[in-house]
């Protein structure tokens, strides 16, 4: 068995984006390949495990729940053995079927309906203060603020609270990244400062429930299937919410980023979907597939078994890298063209289907398409002043690379 002598999980690796030559290298040589243990911030003493490259057998791992367990978490090292089995990312069925259809409750088609509308308003407000501006950082002015507002929509954050608990959001992103000047410290105040919250709100919601998904969730029961009413514990609540707001923000601001990167480097493509409202859904596909805003997500062995060819141990760690599965000439056409009238788009960046298929999905889709449908109506020119820089906490963040600066010109039509 080869043992890749390289550390795939190293942040500098992804300094300028992913190494997709590399990731094309590495899936010729096999679709599962062993990862040497190399130190992590959350195990100092290093974690081997295999890294899965390949469309396929991302596929089939992630929809393999029985051989392939969430419960440790989603990050390479594993998550706090508290945190084991209370969110989404980390839970399993039945736990996770529990979850999935209490969080489900919220999302009433009345407040699916009452979501598109806050997309249009917010998608409005921000591109008219850019507008306004003339020029911006692309990133924090428009990719960030409209996945976090519908994120604090769906939570009830009141507008006064959200610069607040935006920054501290931020915060939990940044000090992961070995450039940051942030350290560990305060990582773990901006964590317990969001906990917090969490605490107080659900505590608000439940005592005087309003009209908005958290209150919902919050008050939410539903038959265990034993006879018993249950809904969302404390802990589970508290975890969702910090759940919501780095991956239902950071994954889509990532989405509309590397979105509008991809664009700008290929006009054409740009012009097509200006001109050409019915590409809207396809290109919405496309910018998802090419950004692959989650890194990577890991998963412990239950049962001695095989993928891709390999013998895996009960008790193994994998980790499954999108983008590498995104770009598998395997399972694309011309998987490095940017095409957004691509189809069929197998792309596996919410998840690869199953059970974990991401509950966000078709909300994030809702956004990238609204954003992008005022973007390009509004404006007649958008360009790019100078080179974007990147965050890069690492795959053992899952969702850890991210644009984070991106200045840019726009005039309007």
């Amino acid at each position: 068995m080869a043992i890749l002598e390289l550390d795939l999980s190293d942040p500098e690796l992804y300094r300028d984006g992913f190494p997709h030559e590399l990731f094309g290298e590495l899936r010729a040589r096999g679709g599962v390949l062993r990862h040497p243990a190399v130190p992590m911030a959350r195990a100092p003493e290093g974690v081997p495990f295999w890294a899965v490259l390949r469309h396929a057998e991302v596929v089939e791992a992630n929809r393999d729940w029985e051989r392939f367990s969430a419960v440790s978490g989603p990050s390479i090292s594993g998550t706090e053995p508290g945190h084991a089995g209370h969110t989404l990312v980390a839970s399993d069925p039945p736990v996770h079927t529990r979850l999935r259809k209490l969080i489900s409750s919220g999302f009433t088609p009345r407040m699916i309906a009452r979501l598109d509308d806050r997309i249009v308003m917010w998608s409005r407000r921000i591109v008219d203060d850019v507008a306004d501006r003339g020029e911006c950082d692309f990133v924090r002015d428009v990719a960030y603020l409209l996945p976090m507002h519908l994120i604090a929509d769906i939570v009830g954050i009141p507008e006064d609270d959200r610069p607040w608990v935006f920054s501290r959001t931020d915060t939990l992103m940044r000090a992961a990244d070995p450039r940051s000047v942030l350290t560990a410290e305060d990582h773990g105040r901006a964590q317990l400062e969001l906990f917090e919250y969490a605490q107080r709100l659900g505590d608000e919601k439940r005592a005087h429930p309003s009209d908005d998904v958290w209150s919902i969730i919050a008050n939410a029961e539903l038959d265990d299937g034993e006879g018993d009413a249950q809904r969302l514990t404390e802990l589970e609540l508290d975890m969702f919410f910090l759940v919501l707001a780095i991956a239902g923000s950071e994954t889509t601001r990532n989405t509309i980023s590397q979105g509008l990167m991809a664009l700008l480097d290929q006009p054409d493509q740009l012009e097509l979907l200006r001109h050409d409202p019915t590409v809207a859904d396809t290109a919405t596909e496309e910018m998802i597939r090419w950004s692959s805003p989650v890194t990577s997500f890991g998963r412990t062995a239950t049962v001695d078994t095989e993928l891709g060819g390999q013998a895996i141990r009960a008790g193994d760690r994998i980790a499954m890298f999108y983008p590498s599965a995104n770009r598998d000439e395997r399972a694309f056409d011309e998987p490095f063209r940017f095409d957004v009238r691509r189809s069929p788009n197998p792309h596996v960046s919410f998840g690869g289907g199953g059970a974990h298929f991401c509950l966000g999905a078709h909300l994030a889709r809702r956004e990238i398409r609204g954003i992008y449908r005022e973007l390009l109506t509004r404006c007649a020119t958008i360009g790019v002043t100078a080179a974007p820089t990147w965050m890069c906490p690492g795959p053992d963040q899952s969702v850890g690379v991210s644009i984070d600066t991106l200045p840019i010109t726009v005039t309007l039509r």
